[in-house]
């Protein structure tokens, strides 16, 4: 407890040189201005503050009770003010569409507070891993018993993604120190595979193909790549169109990587057997297909930033569009399908709202996503389990969740 008081002491006084660093949002004028700027925008900037939904002074506790374990005297002047600026508004409010499915939530808060905890998966033992980015570290979820452990991870990796291998090993993309990495659960031994090239920085998302090989996306970077586990050789492809950011991949049934675009309104493919890059322009120049999902028959769907779910099929060109339920700035981000039912989350409302899509019937339905009774968003990635429910993660509030489809709510795991 001494040593958080220190740092924000520390903080406090290095406020002024921070300052020039940090984007325009500006916290208003207040008796614990200064405590709050020290205390919240170490980790993030203000304007997720001033942008947010708002809260009460006692949820705005529960918010910084999730990221940081401060002293009762600062956390109460820091929620006294924040629920005085910035009470509850509707500035952000989704458009929820009624219907018959009913979904569950189940929350798990993770150890490590200020992780940012995103981007689950569900092992082939059941068991859910996330990356802790801000942490460092990877860590996994016995669902049944709630038990968690956490893996730290070799210096300044910051791992974006994880994922599972055949044979049981966890891989993360070390996004800040140009790394693939791979974890031995049951020893908590890494194997770093460095990238190649000086200019590929930031490994982003993965996927494995049923050989076995790993892809990924560098997005800042502009590239993809190949990773083949049994000799450790990296093989990156630069993309044509500048810019482009890669940022989603999947494989489709032939085995073949589709990569989505933050940067661009294309989608694009490598051809496992011969490497070639292959790219596919959107009609419309805004659009932004950031994550991809593969339906049963090999179409290509995406949460376009712009408000619209979109479906490209490659096998005649034709591109459709859905307006999100919640208009041009819901934002959709996390996308996943479940018995080619379309689920996304629309990132950009508050609280962050869970979307289905059936594209029989082309209606959809919505729900709020809980976060430990509060609404701090964003889903930035979903994953399927085998079981036909859905993993995802609230970053903000260091929590990882189940959804359980055809299932009425429960009380949140603790």
């Amino acid at each position: 407890m001494r040593r958080l008081l220190v740092a924000v002491a520390v903080s406090i006084g290095m406020s002024t040189a921070a300052e020039a660093q940090r984007p325009a949002a500006q916290l208003p004028e207040g008796p614990e201005k200064a405590l709050t700027e020290a205390v919240c925008t170490t980790c993030h900037t203000a304007d997720l503050i001033t942008t947010s939904s708002g809260y009460t002074r006692d949820e705005w506790r529960i918010v910084m009770r999730t990221m940081v374990d401060l002293p009762e005297g600062p956390a109460a002047r820091i929620s006294e003010y924040l629920g005085a600026s910035f009470p509850p508004n509707t500035r952000r409010a989704p458009t929820l569409v009624p219907g018959d499915e009913v979904v569950a939530f189940r929350e798990w808060r993770v150890p490590t507070l200020g992780q940012r905890s995103r981007d689950p998966i569900e092992a082939q033992d059941g068991s859910i891993w996330w990356t802790g980015q801000y942490g460092n570290l990877v860590g996994r979820i016995d669902p049944r018993t709630g038990a968690m452990k956490e893996y730290p991870l070799p210096s300044g990796a910051r791992p974006h993604t994880v994922v599972e291998d055949r044979d049981g090993f966890i891989w993360y993309t070390g996004n800040a120190n140009a790394t693939i990495g791979r974890l031995d659960p049951k020893t908590g031994e890494v194997t770093v595979f460095p990238m190649p090239d000086p200019s590929a920085r930031d490994p982003h998302s993965a996927i494995f193909d049923a050989k076995g090989i790993l892809w990924f996306t560098l997005q800042q970077s502009n590239m993809a790549g190949r990773l083949d586990p049994a000799s450790g050789e990296i093989k990156l492809f630069p993309l044509p169109t500048k810019g482009s950011r890669p940022y989603g991949i999947q494989v489709d049934s032939r085995g073949t990587p589709w990569i989505g675009f933050n940067g661009a309104n294309v989608l694009a493919t490598i051809d496992p057997q011969t490497l070639e890059v292959r790219q596919f322009t959107l009609p419309n120049p805004a659009a932004r297909p950031r994550r991809i999902a593969v339906d049963s028959r090999d179409r290509i769907w995406y949460a376009d930033t712009r408000g619209y779910l979109a479906r490209f099929d490659p096998a005649t060109g034709e591109v459709r569009e859905w307006p999100s339920p919640s208009g041009p700035r819901s934002s959709p981000y996390a996308i996943a399908i479940v018995n080619d039912i379309v689920w996304y989350n629309e990132s950009g409302m508050r609280p962050d709202v869970l979307v289905r899509f059936d594209p029989a019937t082309e209606t959809f339905q919505s729900w709020p996503i809980p976060s430990w009774g509060i609404h701090a968003g964003i889903i930035r990635h979903m994953d399927v389990t085998r079981d036909g429910n859905l993993v995802i993660h609230q970053s903000s509030t260091n929590s990882i969740s189940l959804v359980e489809i055809g299932r009425r709510s429960r009380s949140p795991s603790q």
